[in-house]
């Protein structure tokens, strides 16, 4: 059985800023972790990011809407993917964590 995940995430960053660094967070976790097992994209329809990646012949979905002091994420798990709901949210709430802490987007 396939599962949602939504989540929100306050922010003081700006709308431009924080899909600055969404963008940035995710071409990283691309490029370390997702193009060694399967294909991700992420594409702006104004201030709403589509992402679809998949892995092992499973497609996850996600949407993540970028308000002036809130972000919204809604993320669909595949059902083979959902077992990993539990890991899936804690990596979401520290990425969301780093990438919106003020003055940084990388890990030091």
């Amino acid at each position: 059985m396939s599962r949602s995940i939504t989540m929100a995430f306050p922010h003081d960053l700006g709308v431009p800023e924080a899909k600055k660094r969404i963008s940035e967070r995710f071409e990283m976790l691309k490029s370390q972790y997702i193009d060694k097992v399967g294909h991700a994209e992420l594409v702006w329809v104004g201030d709403i990011a589509h992402l679809r990646a998949s892995a092992i012949g499973q497609s996850a979905t996600a949407q993540i809407d970028v308000e002036p002091a809130n972000i919204k994420v809604e993320i669909h798990l595949p059902w083979l993917l959902a077992a990993m709901a539990g890991k899936v949210e804690g990596l979401l709430k520290s990425n969301a964590r780093e990438t919106l802490r003020i003055g940084t987007t990388r890990k030091v």
